[in-house]
């Protein structure tokens, strides 16, 4: 009997199958079958294998991505691997020189970091044309240097080739699958939020508490794949189809705003039990429209038109708010009622029903996509695609992170080459410099999850692998593993590592095998796992060489935040997207609200990193913390008066709060970007903007006192986040 967690099961594992990570994977995978395939057809079964470890060298950095310079986004790993994997070839009959070469073009290779994730796989795939080098054999004579080199070129040249069309052909695939992977995202995190409605006993109760750590966590995930689902969604969005999935990642922009606005006035309402049934019942909501979310990320990624779902604004209005909705609308002073702000709160999901059906009749195509702004400016919203020196030019700083990285890793793969020569085996010794590659990462907290997944992986590959060398396999199964790792090694590398590392290890195995057929499968799997586990060793002993831990970095990445939110509230509280007769203002604010959600996510991900490190040099957690959760409730009430400007203009006064909106941008942007421990402005604040009359019910009446009253919660936000920073940078000496 298939049971609901069974369909549950195959609904998660679809999900991956269909993904564009997997996508990419069995692109990968096919184009080294086709080019090992070929070479071996015409030039026999060692060129073959050699022209396999040129098409492994120029994968790593194959991701999707934007159709023009991807060329040039594989091309560095080809131009910088050949001629190492020459070096290394010349110099296989001495391995004293060999070192000599091996160190020092690691530390340059590992300087390729400081171009940031664009560098990070041109790195891999230097380090993978030396050590793959090393594992195809050679005398050490010109004659074979040149020959192995000639097939190592052919298959880079081959695979630059068939990546870029490969890009091309699936770029309409992967619109589709990147969108989906971000709507998944998207759900989760209202199911997160969702879960915030419930008291807190009632939460647990259902599994680990909810708590804001695990909402930020998902905000920063969820700003990364937004970026990457731009870089290929926005660019060129010429096509009705390009326009149709544009259109519809705009609207997953506006939810996610007024997901984040349903923090308002949460605490408040769980502080009543009269309002429990309240948000209960807008859980539930929230829940349904997850699923809806889900089945429209579903729909996207098996290609078929998405079901509607009927307006969840009638089960909305038709909720008891708990308490008389006559009751005087303030309790304290200009305070707004429980029942108010229910049903403001009950609002703002409703705003979030609204966009979910406006994004399922764009993807049924029953509405068209409103994408002025991205149509003629969409190069401002997409990552660079060319190559800068000034990343380079910027290194050379003793506290540099890619430098000191870059001394790290050479030191490293110093010490596992020289204890590679020492083994007594030493018939791969380049295994302990592979795994010492692929673990040691630039953070502690990166090297740490690396090694775990890359000891159990290896354990697991060894067993498959094995079991396909000890059946002694014809060598097109052999050929057809490899391709299958491959793919499964390059699909994983950043989603689940775990599944990279037990792939990568069957992948080399079979790889040495079909190199150096000679040895003993049985003896392979043993130095395999002992490889591993020195090699994994080394990386994490040098992980505390000239270490970057993360408070290094986060006085910058805390002046970025500041700086975006200051920029972002200016905007935000600007009329002239409401008066403007092009798209200018429209278009500043929206890539200022990317740079403010930008800049915490990589925030989050430091603050996270942290945790990892020693005690002694954490940063202060418990203010990071608060100044984390500020800066999202900033851009919370932020969005709240940006809703109330653009969705319900004609309840405004808008001459009565044009001077308040800009009293509060100038004040709030100065309040954040002042220097450390400038003395608080609350006082000056309150005077400017805090409303002295009750506040009317918002349904039925004025909005703009709700703006005045917005305008000062944000602008004490501002103040409590300069603090917050403060005590942030005082103890980091900044």
């Amino acid at each position: 009997m298939q049971t609901p967690r069974f369909f549950e099961w195959r609904r998660r594992a679809l999900r991956v199958a269909l993904s564009y990570y997997v996508t990419n994977g069995l692109s990968a995978a096919l184009g080294m079958l086709l080019i090992s395939g070929g070479v071996h057809l015409f030039l026999g079964a060692f060129a073959a294998a050699a022209a396999a470890v040129g098409v492994i060298v120029v994968i790593p950095p194959d991701q999707p991505a934007p159709r023009s310079g991807k060329f040039w986004q594989l091309l560095p790993a080809a131009l910088v691997g050949l001629p190492l994997f020459f070096g290394i070839q010349l110099l296989h009959a001495a391995p004293i020189r060999l070192g000599l070469l091996l160190v020092p073009a690691t530390f340059v290779a590992f300087l390729g970091a400081a171009w940031g994730k664009r560098g990070l796989p041109i790195s891999v795939s230097v380090m993978f044309a030396m050590i793959f080098s090393m594992a195809v054999p050679g005398h050490g004579d010109i004659v074979s240097a040149w020959s192995n080199s000639l097939y190592f070129a052919l298959g880079c040249g081959l695979y630059l080739v068939y990546a870029t069309l490969a890009n091309a052909v699936l770029n309409a695939r992967y619109r589709g699958q990147m969108l989906a992977d971000t709507l998944l995202s998207l759900a989760k995190l209202m199911r997160t939020q969702a879960r915030q409605f419930m008291p807190a006993a009632a939460a647990e109760s259902e599994g680990p508490a909810p708590l804001i750590g695990q909402l930020l966590r998902q905000q920063a995930a969820l700003a990364d794949q937004l970026q990457a689902a731009r870089n290929i969604l926005l660019e060129s969005p010429r096509t009705s189809r390009r326009l149709q999935l544009a259109g519809m990642l705009m609207q997953v922009l506006e939810m996610r705003d007024h997901l984040l606005a349903c923090e308002l006035d949460l605490d408040t309402l769980k502080a009543r039990p009269g309002q429990v049934l309240v948000l209960s019942a807008l859980r539930e909501v929230l829940d349904a429209l997850a699923d809806k979310i889900e089945q429209l990320a579903d729909a996207l990624l098996v290609g078929r038109r998405p079901p509607l779902f009927a307006s969840r604004r009638t089960q909305l209005a038709g909720l008891q708010w708990g308490e008389d909705v006559d009751v005087p609308a303030v309790t304290d002073g200009a305070a707004p009622s429980p029942p108010m702000l229910a049903r403001g709160l009950a609002n703002r999901v409703g705003h979030i029903n609204d966009e979910a059906l406006r994004l399922i009749a764009l993807a049924r195509g029953e509405v068209e996509p409103d994408v002025a702004v991205v149509r003629v400016a969409w190069q401002m919203f997409v990552s660079p695609t060319t190559w800068s020196w000034h990343p380079f030019a910027g290194l050379w700083r003793w506290d540099a992170p890619p430098l000191r990285h870059a001394i790290r890793a050479a030191l490293a793969i110093a010490t596992g080459y020289a204890i590679s020569l020492g083994l007594p085996w030493g018939t791969h010794d380049y295994w302990i410099l592979l795994t010492i590659v692929v673990v040691l990462r630039g953070s502690l907290a990166q090297t740490m999850e690396r090694r775990n997944s890359r000891v159990a992986g290896t354990l697991m590959g060894c067993l498959l692998a094995g079991g396909v060398l000890a059946a002694h396999a014809p060598p097109l199964l052999l050929v057809v593993t490899v391709t299958l790792a491959q793919g499964m090694a390059h699909a994983f590398a950043i989603r689940r590592y775990l599944v990279t590392a037990v792939a990568a290890t069957v992948l080399g195995l079979v790889q040495a095998h079909l190199l150096n057929a000679a040895t003993s499968p049985a003896f392979e799997v043993i130095e395999r796992l002992s490889d591993t586990l020195i090699g994994v060793t080394i990386a994490w002993a040098f992980s505390y060489v000239l270490p970057s831990w993360e408070r290094t970095r986060i006085p910058s990445l805390v002046a970025r935040t500041l700086a975006a939110q200051g920029r972002h509230a200016r905007l935000a509280l600007g009329l002239g997207q409401l008066q403007a007769v092009d798209n200018e203002p429209e278009l500043q604010w929206r890539l200022a609200r990317r740079e403010a959600y930008d800049s915490l996510s990589a925030l989050v991900q430091a603050t996270q990193q942290s945790l990892s490190e020693p005690r002694a040099v954490r940063p202060p957690l418990e203010p990071l913390g608060r100044l984390l959760a500020r800066s999202y409730q900033l851009l919370a009430q932020l969005t709240a008066v940006k809703t109330m400007l653009l969705l319900r203009r004609e309840r405004l006064k808008l001459d009565q709060i044009r001077i308040p909106l800009m009293r509060a941008a100038k004040t709030i942007e100065a309040t954040l970007t002042a220097s450390p421990l400038a003395p608080p402005r609350g006082g000056a604040r309150a005077a400017a903007f805090a409303s002295p009359v009750s506040l009317p019910d918002p349904f039925e009446n004025d909005l703009s006192p709700w703006v005045l009253r917005r305008l000062d919660l944000a602008a004490d936000i501002a103040v409590q986040l300069r603090e917050d920073a403060d005590q942030v940078l005082q103890p980091l000496g900044s």
